[in-house]
C-alpha cells in the first residue's frame, strides 16, 4: 500500500497567532506567583520577619500576631487553587511611628537586567494580582531598587470586604540607576498591610524618586486593625509593559526548581564518627544549585543509625558546616549533639525520622 505524504508547509500558520503569543517565556518576574508551593509548611503562627510558609514570600512584620498560611481558597474560574493569607492572631496590630507590615519578594539583579533600567529605554513594569480583604479602603503597592536606594508607589483600592478583586497597577520605567548584574538583591515588590506615620506623613512618591520615608505609603489603611482581619493574595504577577497579560502558569516542576534556587531540604547524610563522640562528619547534597552558598539549620532533632542496628538521635538539634569552601550544591557538614559514636564508623541518616536538613539562600 502506497504511503500518502502529509504537507506540512502551511501547518504553522494553522496555529492560531494566540497560541504562539501565550506560549511560556517567564515574563512573570514573581517566582511562585500562584502559590502552589510551601516547602516549609502551610501554615505558621506569630511569626517574625522573615519566610515563614508559602515559597519566595516574606513577611515584614512591624506590629501585631500575624498568622501566615497557604490556603486552598482561591478566587472561582481564575485557575488558581492556593492563596497566601496573612491573619491578625491577636487584638488587632497598632504600628508605631516606624512600623509596617508587608507581603514582599525579593528579585536578583542578573534577573533583571532586560528592564534596562537606568536607560532612556527603562521599561515600565505592570503589577497584577487577586486580593481579598475584610477592611476597604485604599492599599499601596512599592517597588523598591536597593541598589541605588530609589522608590516608586501606587495605590489601589479594595471596594468589597472579604471578596476576591482583581487589580493591575502600572509604574514607570525609572532612566536613573541600573540594577547590578548580579545574584545580589537588587529590586523587592511590596504589598502594605499596615504602616506607621513615618510612612505615611508625606506625599505619596508615584514617580521613581530618592527614597523619603514618609512618602512610600501615605494613604495606607490599617488592613490588620482588629483581631481576625486578613489579607489574602494569590495569582501575582510583574511584568514588563504598560498592560497585564494572563497569569503565566508555569508546571509544577519548573516552579519548584525556581523556588529551590533560594530554599530546599533534604535528609541526605553518609558520615562517621568524630573523635569528639558526640559528632558526626559527612557529607549531604541537594539537587538544584542554590543561588548563593547557603545556611543550614535543621528542622528538628536529626537521627542517624548505624545500619539499622543502633539509632542516634540528637538531643537539640544543631548542625555546622566543616568545610568552608563556597558551595552551592554538596557540603560537608557536622552533626551535633548525638550521643556516644564510635570514631571512625560509618553512619547515615534516618529516613524515617521527621527532621530534615533545611538550606536556604534567600534574598
Amino acid at each position: 500500500m502506497a504511503l500518502s505524504r502529509i504537507d506540512t508547509t502551511n501547518m504553522i500558520e494553522d496555529v492560531p497567532q494566540s497560541k504562539l503569543d501565550n506560549n511560556v517565556n517567564f515574563r512573570n518576574i514573581i517566582i511562585n506567583g500562584d502559590m502552589s508551593l510551601a516547602q516549609r509548611g502551610t501554615s505558621a503562627s506569630n511569626v517574625s520577619t522573615g519566610y515563614n510558609t508559602v515559597d519566595r514570600f516574606k513577611i515584614l512584620r512591624g506590629a501585631g500576631q500575624l498568622n501566615v498560611s497557604q490556603e486552598t481558597d482561591a478566587p472561582s474560574g481564575s485557575g488558581f487553587v492556593k492563596s497566601f493569607k496573612v491573619l491578625e492572631g491577636s487584638s488587632g496590630a497598632n504600628p508605631g511611628a516606624s512600623d509596617t507590615n508587608r507581603i514582599q519578594q525579593i528579585f536578583e539583579g542578573q534577573n533583571l537586567q532586560y528592564l534596562k533600567k537606568g536607560t532612556s529605554s527603562a521599561e515600565s513594569l505592570t503589577l497584577s494580582f487577586w486580593i481579598k480583604a475584610t477592611v476597604t479602603g485604599t492599599y499601596i503597592a512599592e517597588l523598591y531598587d536597593l541598589d541605588n536606594t530609589r522608590q516608586i508607589s501606587k495605590s489601589y483600592t479594595v471596594s468589597s470586604a472579604s471578596t476576591w478583586e482583581y487589580k493591575t497597577i502600572t509604574f514607570a520605567g525609572d532612566t536613573t540607576g541600573a540594577f547590578g548584574n548580579d545574584n545580589g538583591d537588587s529590586m523587592s515588590v511590596s504589598l502594605f498591610l499596615t504602616a506607621g506615620s513615618n510612612f505615611t506623613s508625606g506625599t505619596l512618591s508615584t514617580s521613581w524618586s530618592s527614597v523619603t520615608t514618609a512618602n512610600r505609603a501615605v494613604g495606607q489603611v490599617n488592613a490588620l486593625a482588629s483581631g481576625n482581619d486578613f489579607v489574602q493574595i494569590t495569582g501575582i504577577q510583574l511584568e514588563a509593559g504598560e498592560v497585564a497579560s494572563d497569569f503565566e502558569f508555569l508546571p509544577v516542576d519548573v516552579n519548584l526548581q525556581r523556588c529551590q534556587r533560594y530554599y530546599q531540604t533534604t535528609q541526605s547524610f553518609v558520615g562517621n564518627g568524630s573523635s569528639n563522640t558526640s559528632q558526626c562528619v559527612g557529607e549531604t547534597a541537594i539537587g538544584i544549585p542554590m543561588r548563593a552558598t547557603p545556611s543550614l539549620s535543621l528542622s528538628g532533632n536529626f537521627v542517624i543509625t548505624d545500619g539499622y542496628t543502633s539509632d542516634y538521635t540528637q538531643s537539640s538539634a544543631s548542625i555546622g558546616v566543616y568545610s568552608n569552601s563556597a558551595e552551592t550544591r554538596s557540603f560537608m557538614v557536622i552533626i551535633q549533639n548525638l550521643p556516644t559514636l564510635t570514631t571512625a564508623k560509618p553512619y547515615h541518616a534516618r529516613h524515617s525520622n521527621s527532621s530534615v536538613i533545611q538550606f536556604s539562600s534567600e534574598l
